[in-house]
């Protein structure tokens, strides 16, 4: 029995011994694999200390603009809301008209640039509305068509006050649907009140009606007198996209 637990001592006192001669090779390969990986690692490092490293910037501060078109709606009644939101955004687009294009595409080794006015496209479809919005939006259009082109495209219906909208793009490029229709009329009110209110607005009614008769004329190839005439009927006068056309509401059907 004493034979037998010496040699069972003797084997465990060995195999510890194994497993800590193990542990020691094994630490030592780690630690050997580290110190030639940190080699490499420098050695690659200063290979790149002898060279030169070029950054390019090759980002134009002024892209040359292409040919796009910025499009807005006048889609509905003419209503301050609407009116609002047009002349913002006719706003906004005029102060962001400007863009550079190359001059010669093609000389590419000594490139020109030139400074373009990128247009604005209207869409308008309305059966009216309030004549005071209307000239807002008249008035923006008329200021900043010598900053940029506003091409204005009548599709559906236009009608009343969104017929001098029509006509107030740029001369040329006034566009009409073929099936859409076009309706002048007089103006139109009502109010109440004391006699001297009434006739004071009377008054300003006749103003309104004058002006847009007057504007109207300038835009398009009618005579102030004839647009009078049609308006007197005191019915409503529907035009045709070709009678539109015609009468120089617009400049192509499309």
């Amino acid at each position: 029995i004493c034979s037998f637990l010496e040699r069972r001592s003797l084997t465990r006192k060995a195999g510890l011994s194994l497993r800590k001669g193990w542990t020691t090779i094994l630490k030592k390969l780690a630690k050997e694999q580290e110190e030639k990986s940190c080699s490499t690692e420098s050695a690659s490092l200063d290979q790149f200390d002898d060279r030169q490293i070029v950054i390019i910037n090759n980002i134009d501060p002024n892209p040359p603009a292409g040919d796009d078109i910025r499009t807005i709606t006048l889609y509905g009644d003419v209503t301050e809301k609407a009116c609002g939101d047009t002349v913002s955004a006719l706003t906004y687009l005029s102060d962001t008209s400007k863009g550079m294009v190359l001059k010669d595409p093609d000389n590419l080794e000594n490139p020109e640039y030139e400074t373009i006015s990128k247009p604005i496209k209207m869409i308008i479809s309305t059966m009216g509305g309030s004549a005071a919005d209307m000239f807002a939006v008249y008035d923006t259009m008329t200021m900043i068509k010598d900053n940029c082109d506003i091409e204005t495209v009548g599709v559906g219906k236009v009608m009343s006050a969104g017929v001098l909208l029509l006509a107030a793009g740029t001369k040329g490029k006034r566009k009409i649907g073929k099936n859409c229709r076009v309706m002048i009329h007089g103006m139109r009110a009502g109010f109440g009140g004391s006699l001297n209110s009434m006739e004071n607005e009377i008054e300003e009614i006749k103003w309104m009606q004058e002006t847009y008769v007057k504007c109207l004329a300038d835009e398009t190839n009618m005579s102030v007198k004839h647009i009078k005439k049609l308006i007197t009927k005191q019915v409503d006068v529907y035009l045709s996209a070709k009678e539109a056309l015609k009468a120089g509401i617009v400049d192509e059907i499309v």
